[in-house]
Parts: structure tokens; C-alpha cells; sequence
């Protein structure tokens, strides 16, 4: 996967441009992630409201302020409460980020107009990719495009997780 996030004042611009593209909107979500203290990478549990099911996240990615890379393995979880509570016991929690994510899918790229409690606002940009160097560059391309469409400023791409940020 390739990814790339960016700080913003406020999504309504970026959103009306996002419909100007014709980008599909897929829904709005909210989302609490509980990261928890691993040795390498990041690990969190993934509830969505109104989901009776939900996602363990492990991955690893470079904190740099450009598109990067990153390596992800999810796997869903059936009782989340009983696992939760079991990875609580296990693990040291992290922290947690509560977050309203509006999605859209515009052209192959999943864009995600994130409003995270205690941070603000970010979009955020994703695009499933095979791990070949060629592949990586081309998508990274796409997303230096769309940066353009939604006049999204390269001093305002954020390298950390808002796991670090929070």
C-alpha cells in the first residue's frame, strides 16, 4: 500500500473538489483505534460504530513527509469486546484515537476526509500496490496529481501516525 496524509484548516474545499472529481462516496464512519505498545510497527484495533465486527491492524511504514509505503496485515475480529479485553491484558495500550473518516474512492485511490478529536482535520490518501519500486513511483505520482487537484500544500504533508501525534 501506498499512503500519504496531510494537515488541514478545514475539509469543506477539499470535499467540494472531491465531488467536483466525481470521486465516489463510499460512507462516513466513525472510528475508534486503540494502539497498543509493540516492538516494531504499529498495532491497533479498529471499532467501527454500528459494526459488530472489527479489524486488528499491524503495520509498518517509514515516517517521512512524502507518499511512502507501507506493509499491512489486518485480520477481522469477531468479538471485539472479548478480544479487546484480552489485548489489553496482554499488551500495554498506547493510546486511543477517536476519529470521523468520510471516505471516497476517486479513480483507484481511496481518499479518507479524517476529523481526528484532539488533532483536528487530515486527508488522507490510499492505493493498494503491489511491492515492485515501478509501481510504488507511479502511485506516488498519482498522489503528487491530486495533492494539485486539492491544492494541498507539501509543507503541510504529515510524516506520523496519529497514534504518534496525539
Amino acid at each position: 500500500m501506498v499512503e500519504l496524509k496531510a494537515r488541514a484548516n478545514a475539509l469543506d474545499s477539499a470535499r467540494r473538489k472531491i465531488i467536483n472529481l466525481r470521486a465516489h462516496h463510499i460512507g462516513t464512519f466513525k472510528q475508534i483505534d486503540v494502539y497498543f505498545e509493540v516492538p516494531k510497527g504499529r498495532l491497533k484495533l479498529r471499532e467501527v460504530e454500528g459494526k459488530n465486527t472489527a479489524e486488528l491492524v499491524y503495520y509498518e511504514r517509514k515516517n517521512v513527509v512524502k507518499p511512502k509505503e507501507s506493509n499491512v496485515f489486518i485480520l477481522e475480529v469477531q468479538k471485539p469486546a472479548v478480544f479487546k479485553s484480552l489485548l489489553e491484558k496482554v499488551l500495554k495500550t498506547k493510546v486511543t484515537v477517536e476519529k470521523l473518516s468520510e471516505v471516497y474512492r476517486y479513480q483507484g485511490t481511496q481518499i479518507h476526509l479524517d476529523t481526528v478529536k484532539k488533532l483536528g482535520f487530515f486527508i488522507e490518501f490510499e492505493r493498494e500496490t503491489p511491492a515492485d519500486l515501478q509501481t510504488i513511483r507511479k502511485n506516488q505520482r498519482i498522489f503528487e496529481e491530486l495533492m494539485k487537484k486539492l491544492e494541498i500544500k507539501p509543507e503541510n504533508l504529515e510524516k506520523l501516525s496519529y497514534s504518534d501525534l496525539i
